[in-house]
């Protein structure tokens, strides 16, 4: 039975961010300070040339000026005297040589050298993204597994979010902000991985059980079921009609949602669970990551293994396929190794990596731009954004207290949602859109990293 939670009974509730208060004071943000001796000072200059010390206002104005423009003034007593050598600000012009040289290298160089200086302008004054360091939502989400080897978030092209806690599946809309429940599995039975299809309202669910279940989200009822595995199912990948389930049996079996039969391919390489699966945007490579350190490449068209890598030095979990770049994936880590690994699958080579300096939880590139992000566990459980052009960190976010375990991407391609031992859910801006792709601080897609097809 289907079951509507309300805000108050549902394991997954909205923290209300505007509860928490500022405590900024008005004054620490102030970048002024005026000392007061400044006018005392001023005005006692002139304090002992009266008997009744009241100052003289002519005589004022010229100090004033003497003092700030460093001119002389003229004195009603004494019209040849000499201005006062005491200046409270000193002034000094600066020679503008810098803009001298350029003109004369302007009118011997036309303008070629006028192009090539503003292009340098333009380059280093280009301002950086700004990214919001703080999510803009953040939902509780009771019972939320702390474990590396399993795969409980999953963002649809609905704007759908599912969430496996224990032996439930809950859905959270992002149009109504709704929860509701979709299934509760038999005990002792519980979710370990779900993934919606990026074709229609089908979502897959793998359990402790070794079976899959695909069920219609619109109608509330399965609509499949498999067995085959014979241990757990830790991850789940759709490639339009097709779904590749990992297991800690060590084996990939690929089905076709259209057919009730068994698997019409089986993968045979790993030699410990596997833990992360991604099909290519041009779906025909299947990458896996598995407990044995290895990164496999698998060719759907050759119904085998194309390839695979052994520079980890942990487990992989996280994977990650560039959309602008089909040939090119990246691979992260575990504890021991703490690498995010790019690999060419055309030339078969690592072509980059970088020390993140802890675990590597999960990968994911922008739709939008030539940028992606990486979550992490041990030991500082943060959310790096990084630009792939330059490997540079853009931002860094930080709010998780556990291992952020989750993660998955809006279909807006700006935002992503993270999900940690925590028993959090935090969701946050990190992307631009699609029409703030080419404006200045915002790394573009250059034609010749796009595989036309």
């Amino acid at each position: 039975m289907n079951i509507n939670y309300n805000n108050e009974q549902t394991p997954i509730k909205e923290i209300d961010l505007n509860q928490q208060k500022s405590f900024t004071s008005p004054k620490q943000n102030s970048d002024r300070f005026i000392p007061r001796n400044v006018q005392s000072n001023l005005y006692q200059l002139f304090m002992h040339e009266e008997e009744n010390h009241v100052p003289n206002s002519k005589q004022y104005q010229n100090l004033l000026q003497s003092t700030i423009l460093g001119t002389g003034f003229v004195n009603e007593k004494k019209q040849a005297s000499t201005p006062i050598q005491q200046k409270l600000f000193n002034y000094k012009t600066e020679q503008k040589t810098n803009e001298v040289s350029n003109l004369n290298s302007i009118l011997q160089n036309g303008l070629n050298y006028s192009n090539q200086k503003s292009k340098q302008v333009v380059e280093n004054d280009k301002p950086a993204r700004k990214i919001n360091k703080r999510p803009y939502k953040v939902l509780e989400a009771e019972n939320l597994q702390d474990d590396f080897y399993l795969n409980l978030l999953d963002w649809s092209p609905q704007n759908v979010l599912a969430v496996g806690l224990e032996n439930q599946v809950l859905i959270w809309s992002g149009h109504t902000s709704k929860v509701t429940r979709l299934c509760t599995l038999d005990d002792p039975d519980s979710v370990c991985s779900v993934s919606w299809s990026q074709r229609n309202h089908h979502i897959s669910i793998g359990n402790t059980l070794g079976e899959v279940e695909v069920w219609d989200a619109q109608k509330f009822k399965p609509i499949r079921k498999w067995s085959g595995h014979q241990g757990r199912i830790g991850s789940l990948s759709w490639n339009n009609y097709l779904l590749a389930s990992g297991s800690r049996d060590r084996n990939i079996l690929v089905r076709d949602v259209r057919c009730p039969n068994e698997s019409i391919q089986k993968y045979i390489g790993h030699k410990q669970e596997i833990c992360g699966l991604k099909w290519s945007f041009d779906e025909q490579l299947l990458a896996s990551g598995g407990n044995d350190n290895k990164l496999f490449i698998w060719s759907l068209k050759n119904q085998g293994e194309l390839t695979h890598f052994s520079q980890h030095q942990a487990a992989v979990k996280a994977i990650g396929w560039s959309p602008h770049q089909h040939n090119v994936v990246a691979s992260g880590g575990g504890t021991a190794d703490r690498c995010i690994r790019f690999f060419n699958t055309q030339t078969i080579e690592q072509i980059d990596s970088i020390d993140t300096g802890s675990q590597v939880c999960n990968l994911m590139f922008s739709k939008n731009s030539n940028e992606f992000v990486s979550t992490h566990g041990y030991s500082l459980n943060q959310i790096i954004v990084w630009d792939y052009t330059t490997m540079q960190k853009l931002a860094t976010l930080t709010g998780h207290t556990q291992r952020v375990l989750y993660l998955s991407g809006s279909p807006c391609g700006q935002n992503i949602v993270t999900g940690a031992g925590d028993e959090s859910l935090r969701f946050w801006n990190v992307f631009p859109s699609q029409a703030l792709r080419n404006e200045p601080g915002v790394t573009s897609l250059r034609a010749e990293t796009i595989d036309l097809r």
